[in-house]
């Protein structure tokens, strides 16, 4: 058996006992023991440091050596659905995929990655975290608390390679994600008499919904990294309470995943002048910055960064994409950071969610060379 056949048995060894672990995210239920405690035992040589950040987002950070990069990967899943056709905790392999909750995205990785540390002795280093199903990203934050990028000489990671279902590609850019709360406030009364824009929230509601469509359809010209427009959607309106009654309160929850050229600061505010009234509520519930973060220029110096990084380690370029990753955090630190891992999009968060093997074998030889030179 030749080292890349090896490297895909211990990965799904490791896979079989990740997906055993119940990470979901909700409800994240999960503590300093469990699926860390088999990564513990998984890491001899290294130095392991474990941080219970609360609410269960927990980080292992293991190093061996002095590594030059960072490998970062998150063990949480979303909840399985009905639609499950076996065990989602109980691996399945088949001729050319492994099947199970979190297999895709991203346990996969994770397997790999113990594989490829337990099959070379170079430096390298790991971080291990919970908390990115939820968009509460706890682990990460405290990271970066501790070990924000230095310069060279001084010792910090040069970059951080992040694991997120790529189709064994470098992802160098993606959007950024913001999630907004919104709250009209209407006047209760009878729905015979004539009103005014300001009497039910429900009509303010639609009122800014028609005005918000219309300005995304404006942005849809700008462009960045093979990324087009604005995307934005209306999750959820509420309120009123019968068809006879004016609605005297609304709610509406909206979001938007911006190019890495658009200024979040600048949109909410875009968004929230829409329409009038003002609404009575506006209130940013979530943020995750782009990948390149930074203003124009910043964010295309740092893709080359990442793309000569890529170039070095002889990992394929892929296009741009449309989801949010955690790379964008250390991005946004100052760290040159790119997103990398086995698997497609497409079946992550799925019912019967699976990996191709030749993608794991693919993603474990890559990490086993990279470590194996000595990435020093």
């Amino acid at each position: 058996m030749g080292n890349s056949e090896k490297l895909l048995e211990a990965t799904l060894a490791h896979l079989e006992a990740l997906v055993g672990f119940d990470t979901r995210n909700p409800p994240r239920a999960i503590d300093t023991g469990g699926i860390f405690d088999y990564l513990r035992a998984q890491l001899p040589g290294f130095e392991v440091t474990v941080t219970d950040f609360g609410a269960g987002a927990v980080s292992l950070h293991a190093v061996r050596g002095k590594p030059k990069y960072l490998f970062n990967v998150h063990l949480d899943t979303v909840p399985d659905s009905p639609a499950w056709t076996a065990d989602p905790h109980a691996l399945r392999i088949t001729s050319d995929r492994a099947i199970g909750l979190g297999a895709c995205d991203i346990k996969g990785a994770a397997a790999a990655l113990l594989a490829a540390a337990n099959a070379s002795d170079g430096d390298m280093a790991l971080l291990f975290s919970t908390d990115e199903e939820a968009n509460d990203p706890r682990c990460i934050a405290g990271f970066l608390r501790d070990f924000p990028p230095l310069p060279k000489e001084e010792g910090s990671y040069q970059a951080v390679i992040i694991a997120e279902p790529t189709r064994g590609e470098a992802v160098l850019a993606h959007r950024g994600i913001q999630s907004v709360l919104m709250r009209f406030a209407g006047h209760a009364g009878h729905a015979s008499g004539e009103q005014k824009a300001s009497d039910s929230a429900l009509h303010q509601a639609v009122r800014w919904g028609d005005a918000a469509l219309d300005f995304v359809e404006a942005q849809s010209h700008e462009r960045f990294g093979g990324l087009t427009g604005l995307r934005f959607n209306i999750g959820r309106i509420e309120g009123g309470i019968k068809a006879n009654m004016i609605a005297p309160s609304a709610e509406l929850r909206f979001g938007m995943r911006p190019l890495p050229t658009m200024n979040p600061d600048d949109l909410l505010e875009r968004f929230r002048a829409l329409a009038q009234p003002a609404p009575a509520h506006f209130e940013e519930t979530f943020r995750g910055p782009s990948l390149p973060a930074g203003d124009t220029a910043r964010a295309e110096e740092r893709r080359l960064r990442a793309r000569d990084l890529a170039d070095e380690l002889g990992i394929p370029v892929g296009n741009a994409v449309d989801f949010w990753t955690e790379a964008a955090l250390f991005s946004a630190a100052g760290y040159t950071a790119f997103v990398y891992g086995p698997g497609d999009i497409a079946q992550a968060h799925s019912a019967d969610e699976w990996v191709a093997l030749d993608q794991l074998q693919q993603y474990a030889q890559t990490i086993y060379r990279i470590v194996d030179r000595g990435n020093a």
